[in-house]
């Protein structure tokens, strides 16, 4: 077939897109325009042998880092924690829990990074704190009425029961009985060893910013917001409509809860951008924000507010043209009418990883995980092509796959135990890299890992593909270098391409204009196109006689 790029295509083809007028890359603060490569950090490289991942493993990968080219690094939590809930329970968020190491590695490990012209972001989790915090025990040892109490959100049951139907993200009721006092709960948005702190409380507010001078002063660039939407709560804890309750309703209504998305979280936002603003070298925020609406979601990151937010509906969408087209085109429209930049995501520590949440499944259920890697592949190309700034999450640029088969007695996802199994994706996208080797633990550790890895990880680890320019670290790698050599990309805006049906494509406009092609269809299409391929998903990719041959499945950048 042999398509022209007048073919028709929807109604956002004439479109020019995105953030005009934007000053030089050179003069831009670098969140507009970087690429943050996550780290989870018992799962990337183990130092001292104990078989979790640590402060000195990182700083043993820093010019792994460099060498693909990212713009900073993003640290899940640290802090001391009894590790419920992977550190996101927080017992003490002004120290490091002594399984990663010392605050002087954390130190280090920045000035490792500040040396080699990378940021450092690291998590900060305002939500809730662990159980054993010092407020939480505090208020153990405390009544009703008191001080201590009005630190979290701690009410009366109802009926012999909580105090209304609200549910844990984690699964089950939401609100754990308070111990040694009859009838009296808290709250708990997530697992029962992280009660929420409650923000109409001005102690909370203070001891927060507390905690980001207290980093920002030790040269930390930005700060990844857990649960940004979150927060505030309502006076009144009314109930909440779960659409599996509701009889007779139209089955596209979602569950309507009071606690996510308040309009009042914006204030907390405000005071944290007066901090992050007295500090030079561009700090920034990016906010954990899973709204749907990609107007609501923009709101967060207007101009006194957040720099940023993780695009969740861009993570989560479909192998589909046209929700792939629509998600670009309302988010980068949404984020340019609040002067932010888009921000484009593909998988992260929560979710289950894009090769096999991608994979196509035949009648019996197997899915294809070939495949899923080919979307996946495509998919990162194509955002990290788009206005704004993206994120890899660790070993996304190896192409590695969920791990499904663990067994339960390894799993430590409180979500699979609190669902009684129904969960528990999360441990299979944080098991430990594979750095070299032909079994586990692959130079992860000198001795195991805290999750199995699989034996088949063996022809994908790091060393493999550092030796492979056919591999898709090699591929990652030159994508990353024309992303930042070239002026056109980052933020900025796009052009629409017309094209032939599930087929997307846009270029980045400038005097080193990329143009980037997605094939989506099952089968190879033909495009008219003399530019030459900058970098591709697929080795059969090629423009001959003004025709771009693009492989099903495939991805690729043309310059002209």
């Amino acid at each position: 077939m042999h398509f022209a790029y007048a073919a028709a295509m929807d109604d956002h083809a004439a479109d020019v897109i995105g953030n005009a007028q934007l000053p030089a890359r050179a003069q831009r603060p670098w969140w507009r325009d970087a690429v943050v490569y996550q780290v989870y950090p018992r799962s990337f490289a183990d130092a001292n042998g104990d078989g979790m991942g640590d402060l000195a493993g990182i700083r043993s990968k820093v010019e792994y880092l460099k060498e693909l080219d990212v713009d900073a690094v993003w640290l899940s939590p640290i802090y001391r924690s009894p590790m419920k809930d992977g550190g996101y329970d927080v017992a003490d968020p002004r120290d490091i829990d002594p399984i990663f190491g010392t605050l002087d590695d954390f130190s280090a490990l920045l000035a490792d990074l500040h040396s080699r012209d990378m940021r450092l972001i690291t998590d900060i989790v305002p939500n809730h704190v662990s159980s054993e915090h010092e407020w939480f025990r505090q208020a153990l040892a405390a009544v009703p009425g008191s001080s201590e109490w009005a630190r979290f959100h701690i009410r009366r049951g109802r009926d012999g029961g909580p105090p209304n139907n609200w549910r844990s993200v984690f699964g089950d009721i939401a609100w754990t009985p308070m111990p040694g006092h009859d009838d009296w709960w808290y709250l708990n948005i997530f697992d029962s060893t992280q009660p929420d702190v409650n923000w109409d409380n001005p102690e909370i507010h203070e001891d927060f910013i507390s905690t980001l001078r207290f980093w920002y002063d030790r040269g930390v660039d930005a700060f990844r917001i857990d649960v940004a939407t979150a927060l505030t709560k309502p006076a009144d804890y009314p109930d909440a409509f779960y659409a599996d309750n509701l009889d007779g309703v139209d089955g596209e209504l979602k569950s309507v809860v009071p606690y996510f998305d308040r309009d009042d979280v914006h204030d907390i936002w405000r005071s944290w951008r007066a901090v992050s603003d007295e500090y030079d070298g561009d700090r920034a925020f990016v906010g954990e924000a899973w709204v749907d609406d990609a107007v609501r979601q923009a709101a967060y990151t207007r101009p006194d507010e957040l720099h940023t937010t993780f695009n969740f509906v861009a993570l989560h969408t479909p192998w589909d043209s046209k929700r792939l087209r629509d998600v670009i085109h309302d988010s980068v429209t949404s984020a340019a009418a609040v002067g932010a930049p888009a921000t484009w995501v593909l998988s992260n520590h929560d979710v289950v990883r894009p090769v096999s949440r991608l994979a196509p499944k035949d009648s019996d259920g197997v899915a294809d995980i070939g495949e899923g890697r080919r979307r996946a592949i495509a998919l990162s190309l194509t955002f990290l092509a788009l206005p704004g700034y993206c994120y890899i999450y660790q070993g996304e640029e190896l192409g590695l796959d969920e791990v499904r088969e663990l067994d339960d007695d390894v799993r430590q996802d409180p979500a699979f135990w609190r669902s009684k199994g129904a969960d528990g994706f999360r441990d299979g996208c944080r098991v430990p890299l594979p750095w070299s080797g032909d079994e586990p633990p692959f130079g992860f550790s000198a001795s195991h890992s805290w999750l199995p890895q699989p034996a088949r990880w063996a022809g994908v680890n790091a060393s493999v593909q550092l030796t492979d320019e056919g591999s898709i670290l090699a591929m990652y790698r030159r994508a990353l270098t024309v992303r930042r050599d070239r002026e056109c990309m980052g933020d900025g805006v796009l052009r629409w391409l017309a094209t032939p049906t599930d087929v997307v494509a846009f270029e980045r406009p400038g005097a080193d204009a990329v143009r980037t092609y997605i094939n989506l269809s099952p089968a190879e299409v033909e495009i008219a196109e003399s530019g030459t391929v900058l970098v591709s998903t697929d080795a059969a990719v090629r423009v001959t006689g003004g025709v771009l041959s693009l492989p099903a499945s495939a991805a690729c950048w043309l310059s002209h």
